[in-house]
């Protein structure tokens, strides 16, 4: 009988039992290997090459159109992208780079001339502070290792421009859309990006940043200053040193000349102590807005890489029945538009028994929505699109360029059927504003069919563009001003004019209402000049509208002893609706 085979000895099953369990434990702990890469798409130079506008983030066409269709291309245009493990995955390149000595005076420059220049109002100071503040964030860029890149300067070129608004006009509501459109290109500034995602979420990085970004400006002062106490402190003295000189010499010089004293008064901004609780919380306003525009220079959101799902393609049937009916129901509207116009409208208003200001001012706001529900259409209709085979995106861009080029009459008609408006009860800041925006809808749908034929990989960036031109046009042209002159214009043709509604503009209006007839032009003219007072506020508060105001007031100003009877006459045949 064969003998087995002999026992080990218990030292050495000992040992076994040991290195089996380290084996099973080793597996235990070891992480799976995976065969696929993460479904977050990564550009090749994004470690290496994070350029301000961030265009290679996503490395190639964000449209999926690879440089062709665009948006609604045929084959694999309609790819649908991998979903991501997270919607925000990876957003942020990388930590920032440690922040400049550049940076840190840059921002601490922000802060002072926050403190002493936006404590009186909002004119050229704002731009005056904004300078420092985009200088911060290129210096934090390039530490960074980015790249300026043609829509960075676009974009920064762009919000730096609106700020010119405030200086220029008196009015606060021009001046209010300048500011946020200026932030909003700042933002894409900072953050680049090319897809609707970038160009819409841009701005919640820059909240993020406001937290962040003081934080890290401080690590950074200490890490470059902490063990410079003494150069730094050398660097106090003197500006100590040069502060008292210049009090010194400059009060000896304003004593000696009445002149020199009136050009240092109007120079220097105020730095009482009176407000110095306001005049801190404005230069830590300051420090911490340049701060987080550096930051998000040092390290972008990369909000390209949020993947939006693709919608499930519709059958041809099902997608094109509603938009061909809704294509024909735009055409016979567009017909009866051009029967009317070539018809007169009085046949049309007896007809409807409406009178000519009834039937202008129903039809414009019916026509706005309808321009915005169309833009919604389109959307949608992109996103439920067939994308099937090559023959699908014709009829795609077929449907849709011939429901585009419908809705730009209708945006024609909705234009006309304001300035009928305006006729008939005049020009105010509410009709001015809706007529803005229905023309930049009109404009935006020119670019939706532009992009159907040379692709949309420019849309979104060409949208956001367009809309920071319509902003900077609508504050250079002075709204103020131009509804004074219409209504002037309409006075002097029809003899009605809103009195009240006229003395309510700002100083911008000034020069229009300036050419009325008295006693009309004091009673227009006196509640602004009431408004204004005898206000000081330096030159760097003051916009280049109201003191052009206050110059025409000063060398004509409104009669004291005015017949305010005969104006309230011309109040009382007032035709507005406001």
């Amino acid at each position: 009988m064969e003998q087995g085979p002999p026992k080990p000895r218990a030292p050495e099953a000992k040992e076994a039992r040991e290195a089996a369990d380290a084996r099973d434990q080793a597996a235990s702990t070891e992480p799976p290997v995976t065969t696929a890469k993460a479904t977050v798409p990564e550009a090749p130079s994004d470690r290496e090459d994070t350029g301000p506008d961030a265009d290679d983030v996503d490395g190639g066409d964000d449209d999926g159109d690879g440089g062709g269709k665009g948006a609604a291309g045929g084959g694999a245009d309609w790819a649908v992208p991998p979903s991501p493990t997270s919607w925000s995955a990876d957003l942020r390149v990388r930590e920032p780079a440690p922040v400049r000595t550049a940076t840190l005076w840059a921002a601490l420059a922000t802060g002072l001339l926050s403190m002493l220049l936006l404590g009186d109002g909002l004119a050229v100071n704002l731009l005056l502070v904004a300078i420092p503040a985009a200088v911060a964030a290129y210096f934090a860029a390039q530490e960074a290792g980015r790249r300026m890149r043609a829509w960075t300067v676009v974009w920064a070129v762009g919000g730096i421009g609106l700020l010119v608004v405030p200086a220029l006009r008196d009015a606060d509501w021009p001046s209010f859309l300048a500011v946020v459109s200026a932030i909003a290109l700042g933002s894409l500034a900072l953050h680049g990006g090319r897809t609707w995602p970038a160009v819409l979420l841009g701005p919640i990085g820059m909240f993020n940043s406001l937290v962040i970004g003081p934080a890290w400006g401080w690590r950074g002062a200490r890490e470059r200053f902490g063990g410079r106490r003494r150069s730094v402190g050398a660097v106090l003295r003197a500006l100590v040193v040069t502060a008292v000189l210049l009090l010194v010499f400059g009060a000896l010089f304003a004593g000696a000349d009445a002149a020199f004293a009136n050009l240092l008064g109007d120079l220097m901004p105020d730095a009482s102590v009176s407000g110095g609780p306001w005049r801190l919380v404005l230069l830590a306003f300051g420090v911490v807005g340049a701060l987080a525009a550096a930051h998000t220079a040092a390290a972008p959101v990369q909000w390209d890489r949020v993947q939006v799902p693709a919608g499930r393609p519709r059958g041809r049937v099902e997608w094109a029945l509603p938009l061909v009916v809704l294509t024909a129901l735009f055409a016979a509207f567009n017909a009866v538009q051009l029967a009317v116009l070539f018809g007169g409208y009085e046949a049309v208003l007896r007809k409807t028994g409406q009178t000519y200001s009834e039937y202008a001012r129903q039809g414009f706001w019916q026509l706005l929505l309808v321009t915005l529900l169309t833009l919604l259409v389109v959307v949608f209709a992109l996103r439920w699109a067939p994308r099937g085979e090559a023959r699908d995106w014709t009829l795609v861009r077929g449907v849709l360029g011939t429901l585009c080029a419908l809705a730009i009459v209708v945006v024609a008609s909705a234009v006309r059927r304001m300035d009928m408006y305006v006729e008939a009860y005049g020009l105010t800041r509410l009709r001015v504003s809706v007529l803005a925006v229905e023309v930049w809808l009109g404009v935006v749908i020119v670019l939706i069919m532009a992009a159907g034929v040379w692709g949309a990989r420019w849309l979104p960036r060409a949208v956001a563009a367009s809309a920071a031109v319509g902003v900077l046009a609508f504050g250079l042209m002075s709204p103020d001003g131009l509804i004074a002159e219409r209504n002037v214009q309409r006075y002097e043709e029809t003899g009605k004019f809103d009195l009240d509604y006229a003395g309510s503009l700002s100083a911008d209006a000034v020069p229009a209402l300036d050419k009325l007839k008295e006693p009309l032009r004091s009673c227009a003219l006196r509640p602004i000049a009431n408004d204004l007072g005898e206000s000081d506020d330096p030159w760097y508060a003051t916009s280049w509208g109201e003191a052009r105001a206050r110059d025409i007031l000063r060398d004509r100003p409104p009669a004291t002893d005015v017949d305010w009877s005969a104006c309230r006459r011309v109040s009382d045949d007032v035709m507005y609706l406001r």
